[in-house]
């Protein structure tokens, strides 16, 4: 059973013609999660949804009952003493080889984030519609971006494209993104930026629902004293000595931590009564209860937290991270850190910042301008004509 539920609305079953729509996305749970939140507000509508996900989300999307074909590769974190693991296989390849056969009967095609080498050209292939949508404005074209896209990727995705009998195309990532791109964020905490050539549609963060229960063991600890602080950096490769820094800072700003074990595995120093190590928690139920948030700064657990009104510490590593990181302090909601810069007593000073009353307050300024329909709103216009 998904811990993740499906939400329940009458649908208007007077559209004529219900839609096939292939939604497409490759990456980490954080790329993977919005696209579920999307599908199940597509199907809501009377409209039937494929996806294409890494093989380790198959399963989830086929719980949630949609079809669901593997692309690229599960992306996990490597375990201590594994053996190594087999050449990765020509990932742009992967993508035209994995999304041609699923896209064949669709009306549409949706490909989430700005590494979709395959996506549009299929939909050019079949004639229908094609339309991306970025988890941040940092993977929108400019000269940094195009070099890289086209060094990394531009005479495979040509080569792959002469397969389909279509023309070689000079632009990778301006291709991918197309002129009209989506932006899945909210427009409180990433204000849709201008983009010359583009019509940036934003449509608000896209959020699936979360009705898992907290453990027993996390609630007798929550209600035994105040608020503790969540330390947790999902699919990040922190060092496991990273524990020993996040609890010796909450230790000495005289506050309990939660520590999520994530693909590093973090855990506790000792046994102590003031810490608990946890897995796969949900985060919607569990932010409004906390003192404050340190995180990575990704994109879906900044807006975790700021929904929540959490206060946040950010440890940005890469990618979009600091963008995030950048967005919490102009807000007034938060502070951060750079990972090669953290230390306890660096993180005990924002701990004691973050949880003073005025940025406390000031997250719960934000946390009421939230748009929490991203989702059902991204859903209508994709199945409309003014997308």
């Amino acid at each position: 059973m998904s811990r993740f539920s499906i939400p329940c609305r009458l649908v208007d079953w007077s559209i004529a013609e219900p839609m096939r729509v292939l939604l497409s996305v490759v990456g980490t749970r954080g790329d993977v999660q919005p696209v579920m939140a999307l599908a199940v507000e597509v199907r809501a509508l009377g409209h039937d949804v494929r996806l294409c996900v890494p093989p380790n989300f198959v399963d989830w999307a086929r719980a949630l009952g949609f079809a669901a074909t593997s692309v690229g590769v599960e992306m996990r974190a490597p375990k201590a003493g594994a053996p190594a693991p087999p050449p990765l296989p020509d990932l742009i390849a992967d993508q035209f080889d994995s999304i041609a056969p699923a896209a064949k009967g669709c009306d549409i095609i949706l490909g989430a984030n700005a590494h979709q080498y395959a996506a549009r050209s299929i939909a050019e292939r079949h004639g229908i519609p094609y339309v991306n949508a970025l988890y941040a404005p940092t993977a929108l074209p400019g000269d940094e971006n195009t070099r890289a896209w086209n060094a990394r990727a531009l005479d495979r995705v040509n080569a792959n494209r002469a397969r389909l009998d279509l023309t070689p195309i000079d632009d990778v990532l301006r291709y991918v993104v197309t002129d009209r791109p989506w932006l899945a964020t909210d427009p409180t905490l990433d204000p849709s930026p201008s983009s010359p050539g583009m019509t940036i549609v934003q449509t608000g963060a896209w959020i699936l629902p979360d009705t898992s229960a907290i453990s027993s063991e996390l609630e007798a600890f929550l209600d035994a004293g105040e608020p503790p602080v969540y330390f947790g950096f999902g699919s990040m490769p922190v060092a496991a000595a990273m524990s020993r820094t996040l609890i010796d800072a909450a230790r000495a700003a005289g506050r309990r931590s939660i520590v999520s074990q994530g693909w590093a595995e973090l855990g506790l120093v000792d046994e102590a009564p003031d810490c608990i190590a946890v897995g796969d928690v949900n985060q919607q139920a569990l932010f409004p209860r906390v003192a404050a948030v340190v995180h990575h700064g990704g994109a879906g657990t900044t807006v975790t937290a700021a929904r929540a009104g959490a206060s946040q510490v950010v440890v940005p590593m890469f990618s979009d991270q600091p963008y995030w990181a950048s967005r919490v302090r102009a807000l007034g909601i938060g502070t951060s850190i750079p990972v090669a810069d953290l230390t306890a007593d660096l993180l005990t000073s924002a701990l004691n910042d973050v949880t003073a009353s005025a940025i406390r307050r000031q997250a719960g300024a934000v946390a009421s301008q939230i748009v929490l329909d991203g989702a059902a709103a991204a859903a209508r216009r994709l199945v409309s004509e003014d997308r």
